[in-house]
């Protein structure tokens, strides 16, 4: 009897202990799967924008995204909408920026990759670029700054983990773009160099093994009547069918010491321009289907391809979508020249074309900030836009328009935080609801910046220690 008692006491024992850890266990647990609505922490400088993009891609139940890390290098990650599983991220290069702790400028942001996924299944990105440097060689269709334009496949198909970068596209490339037709066809647009330099695009319809030579669609000059050069920023995306549109500005890239205006080399664009590219004709038009000579000229595109002319305020990234009937609505940034080195506060305009002419939307009180334009039908259209309020609280949100971009009004907010700001993507390629667009939050007095996957339901969670990365910083210092 003292036997059996002993041997239930020694199993309440037992129980007891075992219940006692597991409940030690689960506090643990429930502290170590704490959900934050970022997904990662390394984000870096100015991590995503919308010229470099895609910066997403959404393929067969999972959403791909690329991003600038920790020393400018390039981090892709992966969610799964049907498992709700995050996997990475894996850096995915070395880019030649970020490593020189002598360089003036701390980081250079131009290299943050775009990323596409081949009709293998193979995950590519462009990244690391602006302008390659003299010790290069020749750059026949620019000049030289910095770093090196790479590319990099995935290993595996589908799959983020290793990755292999192959010597395929001019280094010399900067703000890389890419579109995939619906054949399969690649093409990679960039500027070929800095600032003074041809912009171009290399196709490749091999799924990316290998591209063709680059041929400008935008040259660069030296003006006549002042110390400067034409200078370009465009922004490239598909169309309809076998289209590629083409929003860009002007930027008068004047020399360091020139006569006309003290301030040197600014950041002074103008204007805003349209045109089409015709894959399947290999021709290049405006939007009245005119003809346009390549590589396009200032005097030509002021000519043939003008949206609106802007020739004392500043303008900024110009965005463009098309709808089914192959109309196109554009948006740019637009502040005043208050003859500082930087332009005022910029906030968008809206322009759309209705057949005859370009029309200038009603909205005057778009806020301060950049963003990405979606036609969803003729006449329901969204920008999705990161601003800040009056009140210090930055904002993820989407503005919508019933009319056809006459007018637009705030509709949701998708994210928002005191006292800080954002940097967002272009809208993800071909997007999940819940996942549309990447962003960033700027936080004072760091570099790093948490990393938000953002769609129709705000931010989507992720495990906090999943989000917690190695961040190696190269201590910069000033010459």
């Amino acid at each position: 009897m003292r036997n059996k008692q002993h041997i239930i006491l020694f199993f309440l024992g037992f129980i007891l202990l075992g219940c006692k850890a597991t409940k030690k266990d689960l506090q643990n647990n429930d502290e170590g799967e704490q959900m934050v609505d970022y997904f990662a922490d390394n984000g870096f400088g100015n991590a995503v924008a919308i010229v470099q993009h895609p910066s997403g891609v959404y393929h067969k139940g999972i959403t791909y995204v690329a991003y600038q890390g920790a020393l400018e290098d390039p981090y892709v990650a992966s969610y799964n909408h049907t498992t709700k599983e995050w996997k990475g991220p894996f850096k995915a290069g070395v880019s030649q920026m970020g490593k020189d702790p002598n360089r003036k400028k701390k980081i250079d942001n131009h290299g943050k990759p775009a990323i596409l996924i081949d009709d293998a299944g193979y995950i590519h990105i462009a990244f690391g670029g602006h302008g390659g440097t003299p010790s290069d060689g020749n750059n026949p269709l620019g000049n030289h700054h910095y770093g090196k334009n790479l590319h990099a496949v995935s290993k595996k198909p589908l799959d983020i983990s290793a990755w292999e970068t192959l010597d395929n596209i001019s280094i010399f490339g900067t703000y890389s773009q890419f579109v995939k037709m619906d054949n399969g066809d690649i093409y990679l647009f960039y500027r070929h160099g800095a600032h003074r330099s041809n912009w171009v695009y290399q196709k490749s319809t091999d799924n990316g093994v290998t591209f063709n030579e680059p041929v400008s669609f935008l040259k660069h000059k030296r003006q006549q009547n002042i110390e400067a050069e034409d200078s370009w920023y465009p922004w490239v995306n598909k169309g309809n069918g076998d289209d590629i549109i083409v929003a860009f500005d002007y930027h008068i890239c004047r020399d360091n010491k020139n006569s006309q205006d003290a301030r040197g080399h600014i950041p002074e664009r103008h204007n805003l321009y349209y045109m089409v590219f015709d894959t399947k004709k290999d021709i290049w038009k405006n939007v009245k289907n005119e003809s346009l000579e390549m590589p396009l000229t200032k005097e030509m595109a002021d000519e043939k391809a003008l949206v609106n002319k802007i020739p004392n305020d500043w303008t900024f990234q110009g965005v463009a979508d098309v709808d089914s009937n192959g109309n196109p609505q554009v948006i740019v940034l637009v502040g005043p020249d208050i003859g500082a080195k930087r332009s005022g506060p910029k906030r968008l305009q809206h322009y759309r074309w209705n057949g005859q002419e370009w029309l200038q939307s009603k909205n005057t009180d778009l806020p301060r900030g950049n963003g990405d334009l979606e036609i969803t039908s003729a006449k329901e259209v969204s920008i999705y836009l990161e601003s800040e309020t009056n009140d210090d609280v930055g904002e993820i949100s989407r503005w919508d328009s019933f009319d056809g971009g006459a007018s637009f009004k705030k509709n949701k907010v998708f994210l928002s935080r005191e006292n800080s700001g954002f940097i967002i993507s272009a809208l993800i390629d071909n997007p999940h609801p819940d996942a549309r667009i990447i962003v960033g939050q700027k936080e004072e007095g760091s570099d790093f910046r948490k990393m938000y996957l953002v769609g129709d339901n705000g931010p989507i969670k992720r495990n906090k220690k999943e989000t917690i990365l190695e961040k190696p910083l190269i201590k910069q210092t000033k010459k």
